[in-house]
């Protein structure tokens, strides 16, 4: 089975300060353990970099680029699928909602992806599966 993984999850796994570290890491863990492919797309890793970046720096970055970007899947967005997902972000017309997110749910949907580790309700509110759950308000 594929797992798909945000941004949120990463940032929480990474950073011992983040609300969400707790629940994170031994999440991260559980999903390494097991033989579940984690997946994510390139806008995923476009957007991690940025924040590494400017929140911690480049070795930050180099280290996310050595240990976690191996163990991952990842899947490249083409033109097509920007656009499904710009229609969608569009459509949803929502301020918060993202580009990055909106790609992902087209990634999840056409690759039969029901389960993503994160810590955004959005996901949530698309019909797939959050792990781990998130608590509800």
């Amino acid at each position: 089975m594929t797992i798909f993984l945000d941004t949120s999850a990463i940032l929480a796994v990474l950073n011992a300060d983040d609300q969400n570290h707790v629940l994170a890491r031994p999440t991260w863990q559980a999903l390494l353990s097991q033989e579940d492919e984690i997946a994510c797309s390139n806008y995923i890793l476009l957007e991690t970099f940025a924040i590494l970046q400017s929140r911690f720096g480049m070795e930050a970055v180099r280290l996310f680029q050595s240990d976690v970007i191996p163990v991952l899947t990842i899947f490249w967005v083409n033109e097509t699928l920007h656009n499904q997902a710009m229609s969608a972000l569009l459509a949803a017309n929502r301020r918060k909602l993202s580009l990055v997110d909106c790609t992902s749910f087209e990634i999840m949907r056409q690759s039969g992806i029901p389960q993503i580790f994160c810590f955004d309700a959005h996901f949530q509110e698309q019909g797939f599966e959050v792990i781990p759950p998130l608590e509800p308000g």
